[in-house]
């Protein structure tokens, strides 16, 4: 059955002022609807006289059917992981380049958007992973990342070393320049780029890909997406290794440091148009040869 949407989020990207116009726009079109229309407080300070009340993200989960975010896949990205555990769905209006979350250009913004209201979309889930780090036994960070976790140097072009187990069971210590654990979604970004495969975004699995292994017999590894991954760093120097999740939250990491990996018991829901077409996306974005 169709949601209904009543209340409305909007999000711009972070620091941007050049989103005004693309945010007043869906203002004046979703009030022109009689929908009630949020501003989240962050994009609020970048926008002056912007004419909407504002909530933060804990307000927007708890007050909205629908968020839109104003942006690209970076801007979604950290929606998300705010997001999730209210599970309020995200719809994408892409002002970036590559766009594989975003999907809505804004030339055809108003037009997609009605037919949203409507009840005329597609709705997916997409998994997200949950990162703890361990010190001595003692949890000191933890964070949600929709695309990745990464391991890796922090400023020194040295390798590291890691220990890494699968569901309690020892698969390999080797030495690269770093590890990427990635979601499905996150399949098409870092993973990508350091040799992974793309999953598609309704697989249950999460995929093990290394940065640069120093033998090249170790080789990115698809598991079960319920599957707990531990990685220890074991050689790394101290303050020189880095956990970073989606690129943007970053935490030192220590040798010896135990980083714990395992799925995000949310899931994002993501809103497209009737057309969306994942593999589209990909021919798109990834400049795929296109049948004549």
């Amino acid at each position: 059955m169709p949601r209904s949407f009543r209340t409305i989020g909007l999000i711009g990207k972070y620091g941007d002022p050049g989103v005004a116009g693309t945010i007043a726009r869906l203002r004046d079109h979703l009030r022109d609807r009689h929908l009630e229309v949020l501003l989240d407080a962050d994009t609020a300070d970048t926008i002056p006289g912007h004419g909407i009340g504002t909530a933060d993200r804990n307000g927007l989960g708890r007050r909205c059917d629908l968020v839109i975010v104003v942006g690209g896949d970076g801007t979604l990205l950290n929606a998300a992981r705010t997001l999730v555990e209210h599970e309020v769905p995200l719809l994408g209006v892409n002002l970036g380049r590559l766009g594989f979350l975003v999907d809505i250009s804004p030339p055809e913004m108003e037009e997609r958007l009605d037919e949203i209201l409507a009840g005329q979309y597609f709705e997916e889930e997409r998994s997200l992973v949950h990162a703890r780090v361990l010190r001595a036994g003692e949890l000191i960070f933890e964070s949600d990342a929709l695309n990745d976790v990464v391991l890796h140097k922090w400023g020194v072009a040295r390798m590291m070393e890691f220990d890494t187990w699968i569901n309690g069971r020892f698969v390999h210590r080797h030495r690269s320049d770093g590890m990427i654990v990635a979601t499905p979604t996150g399949s098409t970004a870092y993973a990508l780029s350091s040799g992974g495969p793309l999953l598609h975004p309704s697989l249950n699995a999460i995929e093990v890909v290394p940065i640069c292994p120093h033998t090249l017999s170790h080789r990115p590894l698809v598991v079960q997406g319920d599957s707990r991954i531990e990685i220890t760093v074991v050689e790394g120097g101290p303050g020189e290794g880095q956990l970073t999740c989606d690129g943007q939250i970053h935490h030192r990491l220590e040798t010896d440091d135990r980083v714990r990996i395992e799925a995000c018991p949310h899931r994002l829901h993501l809103l497209h148009p009737c057309s969306y077409d994942y593999f589209h996306i990909l021919r798109a974005k990834l400049h795929w040869a296109e049948q004549p």
